[in-house]
């Protein structure tokens, strides 16, 4: 057996090991959400005004019957989160027998645009729509109506508040008990103020990390809700005015739950990104729920299984794209692509002296252009497009934040050329190194293959997701991290995106195979190095962001904290993009493979996990 067939049938062998786990692990995590088959897991879609919809995941446990009626919590993910980022609260108050309905919010993931531009506030992300259909409804004869919740995090904790001031105006109105028996508060306290509070006919809990990177905002300018004005009015809304407090004992439930007065505050110690994917946070919400519902699950508030199909999630994320590899090829064993399979161009020599500086200049360099780039880049992204940053529906670029990692890419991608033609130039030039070295040369019927071979790579990534939704109602994901399936008008925008962010990944393939791969070099070492300069220069701005906050008390960059939010899930793909250029690069003995199939692949994944303005 030749080396040729050894290695098809390693990528076989490969290819088949990486869909198993991704079916084994997604079989798994969805066990785990459904409690082990005790809680029917389903998508449901509800019409609300103006033409639009919400879609979200329906928890039924198999306790609540018309017989036996349960609590209902809805949940509202914040702003760039779709329904499954909150997953693990829905399957733990689940769990315990509490209906849950797990909504995208207007603008993220499946549901529609809003035609509000805060729609968080006017609309609770459509949670004010849901609400009303279960209290009036009688399909959810398993609901009990008098016991109907909401929690959300971030901009979702606002649409939580806000709703409990909505329904509350409406009760005062109407004489009747608010349809918001009770809400949770995570991550947003700056609606908590007296002409919000004041319509609020709701038990209130409310949570907010110690660490959070927007405490900037809030009126003593920190983290601590001990002290805070926004935590003292919420519990004091509760109290009789002689029971007033001038401290906030967290933990401490005040008032009465039935008489929808009662009030407590979290303050875990945690970032503000991640304070849903603690234990401690989780438990303080399935306390609160279990308290004003009047449930006793038998359960601990800390025991808690969410983490394993968090777990889960990762190990099929990473066997999916691991599954690209192998099959991309597997393809081109396919005779209309086997010509695309070229000689490994020869590797440069290992740089010493004057070319080893050079090559660690430049690498210092690109990190730091990288860096200092990016928030000026995110500003211009709000100039440029106007329409998006502003919260109007339009098809023109209509994703805010990836508006500002597409402004970085191409500067950056842009500069990336600059500086590999000018290390050719001046020296490389000179010291042998010959364009055949790049695996750059090719024609335009071979870039027509390419890209078709891509595209096959992009149907089958996304195919065997679709499958997997489909029969197990998972996803690849891990916290905020995730690959979701995606509705075919998004199609549009990856045409629409891709070719300004293909700027980027042919450049960062051009270096990587082109000016990274040298002579007796381990791979695993080039490729570290290669992932280390793709993302080095975005792991700086989250050191100088956290550095500062740990030293200040404040985040460097303030009005842009949520870019620099966004590279939490950005950084890993940046890190691992190098090593597909490379892979692909082995396989074709050319640049273009890898930065057109990470590019359909990444980029879909960006556009599906991020808010989008457009008029649907």
């Amino acid at each position: 057996m030749n080396t040729s067939e050894k290695q098809i049938r390693s990528g076989r062998r490969l290819l088949l090991i990486s869909l198993l786990v991704v079916i084994l692990a997604s079989l798994l995590a969805s066990i785990i959400q459904s409690s082990g088959g005790r809680v029917h897991v389903q998508d449901i879609k509800i019409p609300t005004h103006n033409g639009q919809w919400v879609v979200a995941d329906l928890y039924k446990p198999d306790s609540a019957t018309a017989e036996n009626p349960a609590p209902l919590v809805v949940a509202v993910p914040g702003f760039q989160r779709s329904k499954e980022a909150l997953a693990n609260i829905a399957i733990e108050l689940s769990r315990r027998g509490i209906v849950v309905i797990l909504i995208d919010p207007y603008a993220q993931g499946f549901s529609s645009a809003s035609m509000s531009r805060i729609a968080a506030t006017t609309e609770g992300y459509g949670m004010f729509a849901v609400v009303d259909y279960a209290a009036g409804t009688p399909n959810l004869n398993y609901v009990d109506k008098s016991r109907i919740g909401a929690t959300g995090h971030s901009a979702g904790g606002n649409a939580a508040i806000r709703g409990a001031s909505y329904f509350g105006k409406q009760a005062s109105a109407t004489g009747q008990a608010s349809k918001l028996h009770s809400v949770y508060v995570s991550g947003y306290v700056l609606t908590l103020r007296d002409d919000v509070l004041e319509h609020v006919r709701s038990n209130v809990g409310v949570a907010y990390a110690f660490y959070d990177e927007g405490a900037y905002r809030n009126e003593l300018r920190n983290g601590d809700m001990r002290y805070a004005p926004e935590a003292l009015r919420a519990v004091n809304s509760g109290l009789r005015q002689g029971a007033r407090i001038d401290e906030v004992e967290l933990g401490r439930y005040y008032g009465d739950a039935d008489q929808r007065t009662l009030r407590v505050v979290h303050n875990e110690r945690i970032l503000h990104p991640f304070q849903p994917y603690i234990k401690e946070a989780t438990a303080n919400q399935i306390e609160f729920f279990e308290r004003v519902f009047e449930l006793n699950s038998g359960y601990s508030t800390y025991d808690q299984v969410w983490h394993w199909k968090e777990l889960l999630g990762l190990i099929s994320l990473i066997a999916a794209l691991v599954a690209l590899v192998p099959m991309g090829r597997l393809l081109l064993e396919i005779p209309y692509f086997k010509p695309l399979v070229h000689p490994l161009p020869p590797a440069l020599s290992k740089p010493r002296g004057r070319g080893l500086m050079l090559f660690w200049g430049m690498f210092v360099i690109g990190a730091l252009i990288a860096c200092f780039t990016y928030i000026p880049m995110a500003e211009l992204s709000q100039k440029l497009f106007k329409a998006a940053s502003t919260r109007q529906q339009t098809w023109f670029f209509p994703q805010r934040m990836n508006n500002a990692v597409m402004l970085w890419a191409v500067l950056n991608g842009s500069i990336g050329y600059l500086m590999f033609w000018l290390s050719y130039r001046f020296f490389g030039k000179k010291h042998g190194v010959v364009p055949e070295m790049w695996g750059a040369r090719t024609n335009r019927m071979e870039l027509w293959r390419t890209f078709l071979l891509a595209m096959a790579l992009f149907l089958f990534f996304f195919m065997t997701l679709f499958v997997v939704y489909y029969f197990l109602h998972v996803d690849y994901r891990f916290l905020f991290m995730g690959v979701r399936t995606f509705q075919p008008p998004l199609l549009v925008l990856l045409a629409m995106y891709v070719p300004f962010f293909f700027i980027f990944l042919l450049s960062n393939s051009l270096r990587i195979n082109g000016a990274m791969r040298f002579k007796d070099e381990a791979e695993w070492k080039s490729m570290l190095i290669g992932g280390l300069a793709n993302s080095l220069g975005l792991m700086l701005i989250v050191v100088v962001q956290y550095v500062t906050f740990m030293v200040t008390g404040t985040v460097y960059w303030t009005d842009g904290w949520l870019y620099v939010n966004l590279l939490f899930a950005v950084v890993p793909m940046m890190f691992v993009l190098p090593y597909f250029n490379r892979y692909f690069f082995r396989m074709t003995g050319r640049i273009y493979l890898g930065p057109m199939t990470t590019g359909l692949v990444f980029i879909m994944i960006l556009i599906s996990n991020t808010v989008i303005y457009i008029p649907l």
